[in-house]
């Protein structure tokens, strides 16, 4: 077994001197005005604050993060092009009735799906998601048949759609914890595309409208996502910002106003921020060990991590972190590629923060018939001295 500490290796009497807890000194969240919230690290996963974040709500203009990530998908896909020429229907164009947000699109016109994406993301527009939606998949119906599977794809459980938008509809609704799920995988997937986010205002059509994101003038280090309204919905808004290379998410639902959920939000950021940090550990398929394989073609298999590792832990338990790696103690050949050999431990002083296995990086085949014998017989009086 062996300890590692920032990726060096260390000895196990090293460790143990460092581990002496710190004092955690962390104030409880703050009081946040809202039905439903949630705080995650964008890059960890780690949930640092939430309030009834299971509970199914009406998302209003939420819905069109997902609307966007099928487009992104399909841009990725390539079964649709960002210089497309947008047949604007009197369906999309019937999404202009008052108090609706829209593009201002007009029926008969042809828009490229970049400018559609625009006036999505930025102006909110009713009528451009259902233009994409119609050119996407043909019909709104179809089209959030896509929205739904990509939803069961990425494990939001609390969230069904029923149209691209997000009117209020009886059988529509989300959760805080599902669209910080879904806020994660535009970042994590379509980075490129995320950026559109960030963007302060959309010109179409001769009319210039502003993000509805007001924290995106106010907090510098915010750069998306997505604000949303209904009567029944209340205001909400789904935000993510970086500060000192820690990416949080932060998802408000139901608050009283429309200034109210950027308060609650800025509450949950700097809390966030002051209190927390996230580390990266290692790379995706980076080699962490070496595990010893008795009768194969070769004595040594390296082991990898599967997925880059980065934990969030408290401030002040930033300088204890150690990573332990318990490795599979008589492992025989053969040895597939992928295979799981052990298990790494992230701990800062007694407490775990995460648990990954660790895999094989590459085969290694058995050895000829005498050299498997002859391992057979040395592991055997190995294993004898183990007892």
């Amino acid at each position: 077994m062996r300890l590692l500490k920032h990726g060096l290796l260390l000895s196990a009497l090293f460790i143990t001197q460092l581990a002496v807890a710190a004092p955690l000194l962390i104030p409880d969240p703050p009081a946040i005005a809202a039905k439903s919230y949630i705080m995650i690290d964008a890059n960890s996963g780690k949930v640092l604050v939430q309030n009834n974040a299971d509970e199914r709500l009406d998302p209003a203009s939420l819905t069109k993060l997902m609307t966007s990530y099928v487009a992104d998908y399909e841009l990725r896909e390539g079964n649709i092009n960002l210089d497309d020429s947008v047949q604007i229907t009197t369906n999309a164009w019937a999404q202009n009735f008052p108090g609706s947000s829209v593009m201002f699109l007009e029926p008969g016109t042809e828009v490229e799906l970049e400018k559609l994406l625009k006036g999505i993301a930025i102006s909110s527009g009713n009528d451009a998601t259902v233009a994409l939606a119609e050119h996407v998949a043909g019909s709104e119906k179809a089209f959030v048949d896509l929205m739904n599977q990509h939803a069961a794809l990425l494990g939001l459980e609390n969230t069904r759609f029923a149209n691209p938008h997000g009117l209020t509809h009886s059988d529509h609704f989300t959760s805080a914890r599902d669209m910080a799920l879904l806020a994660q995988a535009i970042i994590r997937e379509f980075p490129e595309e995320y950026a559109i986010y960030a963007e302060k205002e959309f010109t179409y059509n001769g009319i210039r409208q502003s993000n509805r994101n007001r924290l995106l003038w106010r907090d510098p280090s915010v750069d998306g996502l997505k604000t949303g309204h209904t009567e029944s919905a209340g205001f909400c808004l789904v935000s993510s910002a970086v500060r000192d290379d820690m990416r949080l998410i932060v998802v408000v639902m139901g608050t009283r106003s429309d200034e109210a959920r950027f308060q609650e939000t800025q509450k949950l950021l700097s809390y966030g921020f002051r209190y927390y940090t996230t580390r990266k550990l290692y790379d995706k398929g980076q080699v962490v060990n070496q595990a010893r394989v008795w009768g194969g073609v070769a004595d040594q298999v390296p082991l990898m991590v599967t997925d880059t590792v980065y934990v969030t832990l408290p401030k002040s338990q930033a300088d204890e972190l150690t990573a332990e790696i318990a490795v599979d103690k008589y492992i025989e050949a053969a040895v597939e590629k992928g295979q799981v050999l052990g298990e790494m431990v992230v701990k800062a002083g007694d407490q775990t923060f995460l648990k990954k296995p660790v895999v094989a990086q590459t085969s290694v085949e058995s050895g000829g018939i005498f050299a498997m014998l002859w391992s057979k017989i040395k592991l055997f009086f190995v294993k004898l001295l183990d007892r």
